[in-house]
């Protein structure tokens, strides 16, 4: 390894020798070095090398949550607004519960508002296909919404959901954090909320940093009525 997990490299640098190492997403193989085809953060798991990228607009994927806004609506359906380059349909077939043919939609999800959903289908144009069949998959009520770069996501979750969970103990917000970049937060009090979302802000300005696990611990600690 020529590099450390954390540590943000450039396009064109060579992160490892050999072949004891694997190119996941980010880079590339180039002979026996495995280089950076980005600007990012290291991650490294096992064997597999991947650069985190430190800015870019979110990719949908199959089986990621996301949280979309209803923008229009057709007789089949929603369109969802995903924070991307693509906007998701929401079919009524895929909503959770069932939807008489030629029922009023903007009774089941109306214009502007949020919705927790999955990716269920990216084609090869980059159609987006949503649903909202499955646990924690709804339509949003109360509580706000903030956004944060997609790429600082895996961040600001953590291993195993250990930093969101951290969060969501010290402060006694409900948390939901989008791969797409939109978090929600819904906690007994405004103070609350701030509380999360000023740490979940930091987590992304930060998210490079050694100890950021404590050090947000501490904040939440200290900052807690």
């Amino acid at each position: 390894m020529l590099v450390k997990e954390k540590e943000i490299v450039i396009p064109g640098q060579d992160l490892a020798k050999g072949m004891d190492f694997l190119p996941g997403s980010g880079c590339y193989r180039e002979g026996d070095n495995i280089v950076s085809s980005s600007l990012g953060i290291i991650n490294i798991s096992n064997r597999l090398i991947r650069v985190i990228p430190l800015s870019g607009r979110y990719d949908p994927k199959m089986g990621d949550i996301i949280i979309g806004k209803v923008k229009d609506m057709s007789l089949h359906g929603w369109f969802l607004d995903t924070n991307s380059a693509y906007d998701g349909m929401l079919s009524i077939r895929e909503a959770d519960e069932f939807i008489d043919k030629g029922a009023d939609l903007s009774k089941y999800y109306n214009f502007e508002e949020w919705v927790i959903t999955k990716v269920v289908h990216v084609n090869k144009v980059s159609n987006v296909d949503l649903s909202t069949k499955g646990p924690g998959l709804r339509k949003i009520k109360g509580g706000k919404i903030i956004e944060i770069t997609p790429s600082k996501v895996p961040r600001v979750i953590g291993k195993q959901g250990s930093m969101v969970g951290l969060i969501k103990e010290k402060t006694g917000c409900k948390i939901t954090v989008g791969q797409n970049g939109r978090v929600w937060i819904q906690g007994e009090n405004p103070e609350s909320e701030l509380l999360a979302t000023e740490a979940i802000l930091m987590i992304e300005h930060e998210s490079h940093i050694e100890g950021l696990t404590d050090k947000i611990t501490k904040f939440l600690e200290g900052n807690k009525k």
